[in-house]
């Protein structure tokens, strides 16, 4: 098969198309801007565009579909030539469907949590010897790839983002997957550019549901007030598993779980990663890989990248590098490195970095959730602002939204930079969490100099 990217540097999409490359399909695609890791990527696979940009004469009759990006828009010169033509134009999310309508499908949800889930399941498929196609949010270790099809995989594992699926497909993506297993690991509000109320971000959660097939499977946290309020407003055919976190108790900075009489030592912490884990634990169920079994898969796993991801650490500090960018995952991570080094001093840091947060009325939200740790500093940059054709931001406006006793807040990479490294890092924990990379402050150096 000829397949066309438009919009090919994304993250699920240049690796969807890496996997339709190695899959033996002849692969093009087209973006204004590619980014590294993207780049590299592309490259290596002989699939990079040779000039950035739109153009029309790429697309013609020969091609057997087009798969659309979300950074393309409605008017891309790509996009109308091929609906000129006539041809099939899939999403990623709808291409991925179609590559896995006969399959198992096991679908995880939830607004915090769903990569680390994911990438849960798919180790322990991996230690138990279970091929499984997939779709993750992240690079994993082991995994050369974050998407993968194959003809004779039995099942299909997708993280199910509840972003809208394509310029001209308005839907939340995992809406589209239609699984026999599903997972809601947390509802909060998010993504308030496309739901600007929370019942109709919940809503997209409800409909979610709908979507389970006959008889189908749903795994979903019972310590989340909004999940339950939706799971048990769910179809009655539908089995219903709820679950919390699991038993642990933490020594020394190393988290054990503790199932039937015996403890299991893990390289992740965390309550909101020991209910990931659980949630994971329960979907391993549904196709007989035992509780034991899991448990032990999990004492190799080493989290998901950009996942409470460790950058550098010695004896009396870590430097951890998180995804965290929404109110209830920042206040998880902040918690969780609290809780796992309470003898530490925890600078946190969050980059305002999603439309959601640097939007006015949303920061509000935000209250509390960085009450945890013993310096915090929120940093935003104007430009990412003017980008998104939001109002601009004032430092004090913020601060009052944290509401976190001596906040500091910080508008350019030199003044966060000339901040941490002013720090006293002994007995300490530095935490730096965004969906974004701090304008570029390159954080393996950081850590260096800090160290030093």
């Amino acid at each position: 098969m000829k397949v066309h990217f438009i919009a090919i540097a994304g993250s699920a999409m240049h690796n969807l198309a890496i996997a339709l490359k190695k899959k033996g399909y002849e692969v093009t695609g087209s973006d204004d801007e590619i980014f590294s890791p993207a780049k590299e990527r592309l490259e290596e696979y002989g699939i990079l565009p040779k000039k950035l940009g739109w153009k029309e004469e790429r697309i013609s009759k020969d091609l057997d579909c087009i798969i659309l990006g979300m950074h393309a828009k409605e008017d891309n010169p790509e996009l109308l030539k091929a609906k000129e033509l006539g041809l099939k134009i899939y999403s990623y999310p709808e291409f991925l469907y179609e590559m896995s309508k006969d399959k198992i499908r096991i679908v995880i949800g939830g607004s915090h949590g769903k990569t680390t889930t994911t990438a849960m399941i798919l180790h322990a498929f991996k230690f138990a010897g279970i091929e499984t196609d997939f779709m993750v949010g992240a690079m994993l270790k082991g995994f050369d790839v974050m998407v993968k099809i194959t003809q004779q995989s039995k099942y299909m594992v997708l993280e199910g983002d509840e972003y809208l699926t394509s310029p001209i497909d308005l839907r939340p993506k995992f809406h589209l997957y239609n699984p026999h297993i599903a997972v809601i690991t947390g509802i909060e509000w998010d993504h308030v550019n496309v739901f600007p109320t929370f019942a109709k971000y919940k809503e997209q959660f409800e409909i979610f549901l709908t979507k389970i097939q006959n008889n189908g499977t749903l795994i979903y946290c019972t310590a989340d007030t909004n999940v339950i309020n939706v799971a048990n407003n769910s179809r009655n055919d539908i089995k219903k598993i709820g679950y919390e976190v699991l038993p642990h108790r933490v020594e020394n900075g190393i988290t054990y779980i503790i199932y039937n009489n015996k403890e299991y030592q893990t390289q992740i912490f965390g309550r909101h990663n020991l209910m990931n884990m659980n949630a994971a634990m329960k979907v391993c169920e549904q196709v007989g890989i035992t509780n034991e079994e899991f448990l032990t898969s999990m004492q190799s796993f080493e989290g998901a990248s950009k996942r409470l991801e460790i950058i550098k650490k010695t004896d009396s500090f870590a430097i951890f590098k998180d995804f965290a960018h929404s109110p209830s995952k920042l206040k998880a991570t902040v918690s969780a490195v609290k809780e796992q080094f309470p003898n530490r001093v925890l600078i946190a840091v969050m980059e305002l970095h999603t439309y959601s947060s640097l939007t006015q009325d949303f920061l509000k939200q935000y209250k509390g959730t960085m009450e945890q740790a013993d310096k915090a500093i929120v940093y935003y940059n104007h430009h990412a602002l003017q980008l998104k054709r939001l109002p601009d931001l004032d430092k004090k406006e913020i601060y009052n939204s944290f509401n976190k006793d001596g906040l500091i807040v910080l508008d350019s990479k030199e003044e966060l930079e000339k901040e941490l490294l002013s720090g006293n890092y002994k007995d300490c924990s530095l935490l730096m969490s965004s969906s974004g990379n701090f304008d570029g402050l390159d954080l393996n150096l950081l850590a260096e100099k800090i160290i030093k």
